[in-house]
């Protein structure tokens, strides 16, 4: 009887130990991925290779893994896009890149329809491609792999924001001939931010949901950037992102700056 009882006793145990574990790695891991995406917007280089590394305890995690692995994608690849804004050493910037994907093809081993990873993937080869573009034969090879990615997230998820907003680039840097061109992209980012603001808000911190405040961002540089520029909708795009996030280092310190020069030019 006593055996019985130990057993009876025991057993419950070990499952409230294994699931307060559980819990606890998700709150860990949880305010991991807060810092990182609070540091992505300061343009904090150095934390955010802290927090890639912090993430490596949970790689590995049977519920966790595909996401840890996924945030620390997103880590490197933003890593990445705060560095071609700071000039940083290219060689630098391809590592991170290069890291950032490996991370998002890990991601998908362990959730093959985890479309936000390929979402990351796409980006990450066409900052590789824009890197090695005096390499034809390199550039081709990475443009090769971004196509049927692109293909197949036009199936699985046409209305994901996050696709949309990376999606703007290709847009951006293909003749208007061929279906992209400056007032394709603009068209772009502006569905992204429709499609954003009727979406309601995963309940989930570890899913990615992040893309209103990156949308507004691209249609500031767009509106500044296209040919004629429009000032005054750039502005307001880089405000509303700044609304959103007001620490944001490159739309609050080198976009919004660009654009009230060009606006001050223009008067």
């Amino acid at each position: 009887m006593k055996q019985k009882l130990t057993f009876a006793i025991v057993i419950p145990a070990l499952f409230t130990a294994c699931g307060t574990s559980q819990e606890s790695a998700r709150v860990r891991v949880t305010q991991i991925v807060s810092r990182i995406q609070r540091a992505d917007y300061e343009g904090d280089q150095a934390t955010l290779k802290k927090l890639y590394d912090d993430l490596a305890p949970f790689t590995d995690d049977p519920q966790l893994a595909s996401l840890v692995r996924y945030w620390r994608g997103f880590d490197m690849w933003r890593r990445a896009i705060n560095g071609f804004n700071d000039s940083v050493d290219p060689n630098e910037l391809e590592q991170d890149l290069k890291t950032a994907l490996e991370e998002f093809k890990a991601a998908i081993v362990r959730d093959p329809g985890f479309a936000d990873a390929k979402i990351g993937m796409i980006s990450c080869l066409g900052y590789m491609a824009f890197m090695n573009m005096k390499d034809q034969v390199r550039a081709r090879e990475l443009v090769g792999q971004i196509m049927p990615l692109v293909s197949e997230l036009k199936e699985i998820a046409p209305d994901n924001p996050r696709f949309i907003w990376i999606l703007g680039p290709i847009f951006w840097n293909t003749p208007p001939e061929r279906g992209g061109g400056q007032e394709k992209a603009i068209e772009n980012y502006e569905k992204g931010l429709e499609l954003c603001s009727k979406m309601k808000a995963s309940n989930d911190p570890l899913e990615p949901s992040w893309a209103e405040p990156e949308l507004m961002m691209s249609l500031a540089y767009s509106y500044l950037n296209r040919r004629p520029p429009d000032v005054n909708a750039a502005e307001r795009n880089a405000r509303g992102a700044l609304e959103i996030v007001p620490y944001w280092h490159y739309v609050r310190d080198i976009l919004l700056p660009q654009i009230l020069a060009a606006k001050a030019k223009a008067n």
